[in-house]
C-alpha cells in the first residue's frame, strides 16, 4: 500500500461529561483551612493537593497550552487557568481537575478506560504533574510520607511514558486525529481560533501554534494558474458531508477518481470514509486495505483525502498544511509524471457558515519560493465544478448505513434530538446539509429518510 500507509487516518472523540472518575476538588476555603489548622507545616493529604494549591504557592504558572496529555499515540493540549481548572485547547471545554480531563480523553481513545490517572498523565511544560506535587511536599512538607504524592503516581501505562516525546514527534508529521475535536453541539467553544494571513507568517516557527488556521490564498494572488481542473461528484459531496455530520470528533476518508494528463482533469467519483478509532493502528490498517481493495475494482486511483473540522472553519491549520504538502509529494512521486493530491476540509458545525449547509474547502499547497524554503506552504482555493449525479448509488447507501452502525455506540456520537439553533434540531440540520447533494428524485429522498430513520433510532 505504498499510497495509503501514507494517510493514516484518525479522529478525536468527545463525550458530554468528564466521568464519574473525576477528583473533588476542593475549594479555595477548604485549602485555606487545611493549611491553617497546623500552619504551614501541617500535613496536606493528597486530595489536598490541587492544582489551586500549585498555582498559589508559584510551583506552576497559569498559561496556554502548558498542559499535555499523550496517551497511545495521541496527543492532547490543555489551557491552565487562573482558578485552576483545566481548559481543552481543541473544544473549550473546562474540567475541574487533572483526573477529570485525563479520564475524558483516554475514555476517547480506549472506550473500556475506568480512570485517567491524571496527575502522572498529565504533563505541565513537559513534566508530569505528580512531580510538581513531589516538590510541593518536598518544600512544605520535607517530613511528610511520599506515598501522599498521590494515588495515580504510578502510571499503569507505562509505555505511555516512556514514548510520550516520541509520540509528539510522531504526530507532528501526521495528520493528528486529538487536535480537533468539540462538545456536543450545539455548545460554543469559550475561544474561537482566528484564522491569520499567510503573509503575517513569516518563517517557520517552532513555537507557533502548529493549530493555527491559515487563510487560503487564490492561485492569481501569488502570479499562479491552477496547473489542474477538478470535477467533484455530488455524491462524494453527500458521503463526505454525512460522514462529518455523525460525530463531534475530527473524521477522515480517501478520495477516489482518474487523472487525466491530457485534458489535466482530476475527477472525483469517491468518498471512502475511515472507520477507525485513534490510535487503533490495527484497524486502520485494515480499513486501508479494504480502500486499496475498493480503489482497485473500480478501476480508481487515489486523487485526494478530506477530514473535518467539527466546530471550527474549514481552513486548514499549520498542521494541514504541511500535511498536504507531504501528500502531494509522495502522490507525485508514485509514477513519473504530474499528479494531483487534492485536500478537503468539511465543517459541518461552525456556527460561522451560512445557513445549515456545511462548509466544503477544497485546497492545494504551494510550495514556498526557493529563496525561502524555511517559510510554510502557501494554502490556496481550488476551484472545482460539481457535478450533480442523477441517483445514489448503491455503494454510498451502503457506506452509510456502515457509517451509522460504526458510530452508533460512540461517546461522541452527535444527539440529534438535540437543538443546532433555536428553532432548527440537528436532525433538520444535517437533512439540510445533505440536500445541497443529494439527487432530487422522490426515491431517494425516501432512501435517504430510511438512513435518517436509523440515527433516530440510536440516539
Amino acid at each position: 500500500l505504498p499510497e495509503l500507509e501514507r494517510l493514516v487516518p484518525g479522529a478525536l472523540g468527545v463525550v458530554e461529561d468528564a466521568g464519574e472518575d473525576d477528583e473533588e476538588e476542593l475549594s479555595g476555603g477548604e485549602e485555606a483551612d487545611l493549611r491553617s489548622s497546623s500552619g504551614r507545616g501541617s500535613l496536606l493529604t493528597r486530595r489536598g493537593i490541587t492544582l489551586r494549591v500549585l498555582l498559589k504557592d508559584g510551583l506552576v504558572e497559569p498559561g496556554d497550552g502548558v498542559l499535555a496529555i499523550h496517551y497511545l499515540g495521541k496527543n492532547f493540549i490543555g489551557d491552565l487557568l487562573n482558578d485552576g481548572k483545566i481548559r481543552w485547547v481543541e473544544t473549550g471545554q473546562i474540567f475541574n481537575s487533572p483526573s477529570a480531563w485525563a479520564t475524558h480523553c483516554k475514555r476517547l481513545v480506549n472506550p473500556a478506560k475506568k480512570s485517567g490517572c491524571g496527575w502522572a498523565s498529565v504533563r505541565y511544560r513537559g513534566q508530569k504533574l505528580a512531580q510538581y506535587k513531589t516538590t510541593w511536599l518536598h518544600k512544605y512538607q520535607p517530613s511528610a510520607d511520599m506515598s501522599l504524592v498521590s494515588e495515580e503516581d504510578d502510571d499503569e501505562d507505562e509505555e505511555e511514558g516512556k514514548s510520550a516525546i516520541q509520540a509528539e514527534e510522531k504526530n507532528r508529521n501526521n495528520k493528528p486525529g486529538g487536535l480537533h475535536g468539540i462538545p456536543p453541539p450545539p455548545l460554543r467553544t469559550d475561544r474561537e481560533r482566528i484564522p491569520v494571513r499567510y503573509c503575517n507568517l513569516g518563517t517557520r516557527d517552532a513555537s507557533r501554534d502548529p493549530h493555527t488556521l491559515v487563510e487560503l490564498s487564490a492561485f492569481s494572488a501569488i502570479n499562479r494558474f491552477q496547473p489542474f481542473n477538478v470535477a467533484v461528484s455530488s455524491n462524494v459531496l453527500l458521503l463526505m458531508d454525512f460522514h462529518c455530520h455523525l460525530t463531534t470528533s475530527e473524521v477522515v476518508g480517501y478520495l477516489g477518481g482518474r487523472w487525466d494528463t491530457n485534458t489535466q482533469l482530476l475527477t472525483v467519483l469517491r468518498a471512502f470514509p475511515c472507520r477507525t478509532r485513534l490510535a487503533d493502528r490495527d484497524a486502520a490498517s485494515v480499513v486501508e486495505e479494504e480502500i486499496c481493495q475498493n480503489l482497485f475494482m473500480r478501476g480508481l486511483s487515489l486523487v485526494g483525502w478530506y477530514h473535518s473540522h467539527p466546530r471550527g472553519p474549514a481552513l486548514p491549520s499549520l498542521q494541514d498544511i504541511d500535511s498536504q504538502m507531504d501528500h502531494q509529494l509522495r502522490l507525485q512521486g508514485s509514477n513519473n509524471g504530474f499528479q494531483p493530491c487534492l485536500g478537503v476540509i468539511c465543517g459541518p458545525y461552525y456556527h460561522g457558515n451560512q445557513g445549515v449547509a456545511s462548509t466544503i474547502t477544497p485546497f492545494w499547497v504551494v510550495p514556498p519560493p526557493e529563496q525561502r524554503p524555511n517559510d510554510y506552504g502557501i494554502p490556496v482555493a481550488v476551484e472545482v465544478t460539481y457535478v450533480q449525479d442523477n441517483f445514489l448509488t448503491s455503494d454510498v447507501l451502503n457506506e452509510m448505513v456502515l457509517l451509522v452502525d460504526f458510530y452508533k455506540a460512540a461517546p461522541d456520537l452527535v444527539h440529534f434530538n438535540q437543538y443546532w439553533c433555536p428553532d432548527t434540531t440537528m436532525m433538520d440540520k444535517i437533512k439540510g446539509s445533505l440536500s445541497c447533494h443529494a439527487p432530487k428524485d422522490q426515491a431517494y429522498s425516501q432512501i435517504l429518510e430510511h438512513v435518517y430513520s436509523q440515527l433516530s433510532g440510536v440516539q
